[in-house]
């Protein structure tokens, strides 16, 4: 419902916030810097944002640091790993292939915004390259880089997500089993899921 209370074009946007600062006009260019793919081959966590038919989707990606390669100055190449096949990310990027990134580098402030297009290769030379533990992912995702800028530290310094827990801190939320029971009214057996999941990822992460 609209309100003299709501936002709903550009101007009130800029009348609200004010004009972005030079700093955040310059950092933003249409090609991997050098000093923006040191912090890719840093990065080990990476959040690859997409859009389809059924609507956006935000899927995290991770592996050693580096894990997404420079191809050249307007290229990334990640590998897909092995997961639960559902592939939402894969789907939306056949239908539409805009793509964001956002590279995340454990202690460090910064991250590192990526847009662009991807399309999914199966090439196996460049699978091969990509091979961990002897096994190849199932495909790559090529990105023609199109915009690349770095965001300031203010979210991670506010959330303090790399500062250090006390020893004896456990997160007071659900297990994956006991979210699973919980949607299936108890249909679905939690415990034996938590039991089983630790093996199970270490036998399947490639």
């Amino acid at each position: 419902m609209t309100t003299s209370h709501t936002i709903e074009t550009v101007a009130q946007l800029e009348a609200l916030f004010g004009l972005p600062g030079e700093a955040s006009l310059k950092k933003e260019v249409p090609y991997l810097h050098p000093s923006y793919q040191a912090l890719i081959a840093a990065s080990p966590f990476a959040v690859l944002a997409t859009i389809g038919p059924g609507g956006l989707d935000a899927s995290p990606r991770g592996d050693p640091p580096g894990f997404v390669a420079v191809q050249d100055e307007k290229t990334l190449l990640m590998p897909e790993r092995r997961g639960n096949n559902r592939i939402d990310s894969l789907r939306n990027i056949v239908a539409d292939p805009r793509v964001a990134l956002l590279f995340l580098i454990p202690g460090v402030g910064e991250t590192l915004r990526v847009n662009g297009r991807a399309q999914i290769s199966v090439d196996p030379a460049l699978l091969e390259r990509f091979a961990m533990e002897g096994k190849p992912p199932k495909c790559v995702i090529s990105i023609a880089v199109e915009t690349v800028f770095f965001q300031c530290a203010r979210a991670i310094q506010r959330s303090k997500l790399w500062a250090p827990l006390p020893a004896d801190a456990k997160p007071a939320v659900p297990t994956p089993g006991a979210i699973l029971s919980a949607l299936t009214e108890s249909a679905f057996d939690g415990e034996t899921y938590d039991r089983e999941l630790p093996a199970r990822q270490r036998a399947t992460l490639y």
